[in-house]
């Protein structure tokens, strides 16, 4: 059998991640990474690591903000977009993709504000294929029309934001923006682009024992869509405020997390992907096994924690790095991404905190995954330091105190 070699390929401490096609990226071994002609020795030195966690030499995946404009303003909007808001220069995101593909990037997240509004978007994409970039892109489908659907052909995959049938739509952004996006949905299926669909997990689209969730995933899965990602709602932009209590998932929603995510799997219909947020509310579940098994586990499915500043960045709308788009900037220009990553001190920062766990992250099993929780909802709710208090095991451990 012949072995095909990897689309695009970096060298890490542990062997190599590949992206094989769109939709496939694995993690290699240093004696398979060299079969494939992957070249590595400068950063091979030393025994070979067990897993895939610790620090990289860049990151996998980049956001870039694109825009800061959007004709509504939805209430727990990270970006604070606007309908007077600014584009980024096509040419000075066009430079931005360079430097991401000097750096060794392998997957670019066009986002906003709307991204739809920027006039650039299809030249962004193509720009980014040339480059060896694989582009992304997500919007609230405002504005999509059919021509503009099939011009977007370049794109892997678009996911719409959905977050909820019925009112729960308008009750968590503000606006009845439902039908705009499941128009969306369809019309991107009709002109044959992948589509996914993004909901954030408030009260408002969870529901009881998740109900409103289980029936969002079953109407965007009947639209055609082919991927579900699970966003935690987090305090950043216009969430950033007292709302956000009452907003975020109900302790006895996050008991419940771990049984609704293995009710959407099994639907066998759809992908169902979380992102990093969430995994220190599934900790519960990994309780019964020991550290390394539990690491296996979630890794082996491409499940990480906080990647802030690692496997994950963020380019703002002023063409500084972040360590993601919730996080505050620092001061590296995505120009210099391929030389600064490993030394900004705030990308530093966001990617070190695993290494000072405080009680209970230091015995817990699944830390080296879980990287201690979401750093922006445990900045927000404890400004001065510790872990995410919204975890079940750190929840559990300070009402035993």
């Amino acid at each position: 059998m012949t072995t095909l070699p990897p689309l695009r390929a970096r060298a890490e401490h542990f062997g190599a991640w590949a992206r094989l096609d769109d939709r496939t990226m694995v993690a290699l071994d240093r004696e398979t990474a060299r079969s494939l002609g992957i070249l590595g020795d400068e950063v091979w030195d030393g025994p070979q690591p067990l897993d895939t966690t610790g620090a990289l030499s860049a990151p996998l995946e980049v956001h870039v903000a694109i825009t800061t404009r959007c004709p509504v303003q939805c209430t727990g909007c990270y970006q604070e977009a606007r309908p007077e808001g600014v584009h980024v220069e096509t040419t000075t995101l066009l430079e931005s993709l360079d430097a991401l593909a000097a750096a060794g990037v392998f997957t670019v997240a066009f986002g906003g504000g709307e991204p739809l509004t920027h006039p650039a978007l299809e030249r962004l994409a193509e720009h980014a294929r040339a480059r060896g970039l694989t582009p992304v892109l997500t919007t609230s489908g405002i504005g999509l029309s059919e021509e503009r659907a099939r011009s977007l052909a370049a794109y892997a995959q678009i996911n719409v934001s959905h977050d909820g049938v019925g009112e729960a739509y308008e009750a968590v952004r503000g606006f009845d923006g439902g039908h705009v996006a499941e128009r969306a949905i369809r019309t991107l299926v009709a002109a044959g682009i992948p589509v996914g669909v993004n909901v954030v997990l408030t009260r408002d689209s969870y529901g009881a024992e998740g109900a409103h969730l289980l029936a969002t995933v079953a109407h965007v899965a009947s639209l055609g869509a082919r991927e579900i990602q699970l966003l935690r709602y987090k305090p950043a932009g216009r969430a950033a405020s007292l709302d956000y209590l009452a907003r975020r998932l109900a302790p006895v929603d996050v008991d419940a997390l771990p049984r609704v995510l293995a009710a959407l799997v099994a639907r066998g219909d759809v992908s169902i992907r979380i992102d990093c947020a969430l995994v220190p509310l599934l900790s519960p579940a990994f309780a019964a096994l020991d550290a390394a098994e539990a690491t296996r586990r979630l890794t082996s499915l491409g499940v990480f924690g906080c990647e802030a500043g690692n496997a994950l960045s963020a380019v703002k709308p002023s063409g500084l790095v972040a360590p993601c788009s919730f996080l505050g900037e620092g001061e590296l220009p995505v120009r210099d991404l391929a030389t600064g990553f490993g030394d900004d001190a705030t990308l530093a920062r966001a990617r070190g905190h695993v290494d000072r766990p405080s009680p209970p992250c230091d015995t817990c099993n699944i830390r080296r995954v879980c990287r201690g929780g979401c750093r922006v909802v445990a900045d927000h709710l404890r400004p001065l330091g510790g872990p995410d208090p919204e975890c079940p095991r750190v929840r559990a451990f300070e009402e035993a105190r």
